[in-house]
């Protein structure tokens, strides 16, 4: 594509809405950063109200874009989201594609923030599997590329009657240690693998450089956590379209999330 191309195809404004910090940049017409991440903690009591207005001061800082892609913390079902664990019950049957579109005046889709992380790093290959770990635990995965959507081992049981977040998510962390809390991890993704035989396993989240590593399977890789915004791109332009933006893992950290 051609520079004069380039600068005048469409852009995609990717955001990455968390349980503790709130995330934006936009992408290219390759799914390439246009600009630097911005980013601001998400409000103590993130409402909607309270969380857009975290958003209307990060829009206010985004170079030009054509469309918006945006990642969630919950079950999320034509853009509406079902389900907000880890941030305000107010968020239950919320339409945020629509809250998107009407703030931005531009085209918006939603998904579950795993579901938009792993899009960024899968191969495309078999049976793949993500795990974020941060204010909690996301989960998605994927069949030959093709998402199975929604995916919600977080809330399922783990071990001693807790839950695999419960066991895994940022207060586990906080309460238990790097030590303890990283054996726990090696345990859930042996237990995961005995019941989804993944081929391939990605760990991503904003604690994942957090996690001890050794002890892992080989089909295990730690993925930025920048990939949370780059699979923003690719929730408007899937597998198959003909892009040259880069997919695939990347071991290597973006710094604070």
């Amino acid at each position: 594509m051609r520079e004069s191309d380039l600068a005048s195809g469409r852009r995609t404004l990717a955001i990455d809405i968390g349980g503790s910090g709130t995330k934006a940049l936009v992408l290219d017409p390759y799914g390439k950063p246009v600009n630097k991440k911005v980013r601001e903690p998400t409000p103590d009591e993130p409402t909607p109200e309270r969380v857009f207005a975290v958003l209307d001061r990060i829009l206010s800082r985004q170079p030009r874009y054509d469309r918006v892609a945006a990642g969630f913390p919950g079950v999320v079902t034509n853009g509406i989201t079902l389900t907000a664990v880890n941030l305000h019950p107010e968020w239950i049957g919320f339409d945020l594609g629509h809250a998107l579109r009407e703030r931005t005046g531009k085209p918006a889709k939603v998904a579950n923030d795993a579901d938009v992380q792993g899009m960024a790093v899968i191969s495309g290959k078999g049976l793949e599997m993500v795990l974020t770990v941060g204010t909690g635990l996301g989960s998605s995965l994927y069949i030959d590329g093709k998402l199975v959507p929604n995916l919600e081992i977080a809330h399922h049981v783990f071990r001693k009657n807790k839950t695999y977040e419960e066991c895994l998510g940022n207060a586990a962390l906080e309460h238990k240690g790097r030590r303890k809390w990283s054996r726990h991890l090696r345990n859930a993704v042996a237990q995961l693998h005995g019941a989804f035989n993944f081929e391939r396993l990605y760990i991503g989240g904003g604690n994942s450089r957090k996690a001890a590593r050794a002890g892992l399977p080989g089909n295990v890789t730690f993925v930025s956590n920048l990939a949370g915004l780059l699979g923003g791109f690719y929730l408007w332009d899937g597998p198959g379209t003909g892009s040259s933006a880069p997919r695939g893992a990347s071991s290597k950290d973006s710094g604070a999330q």
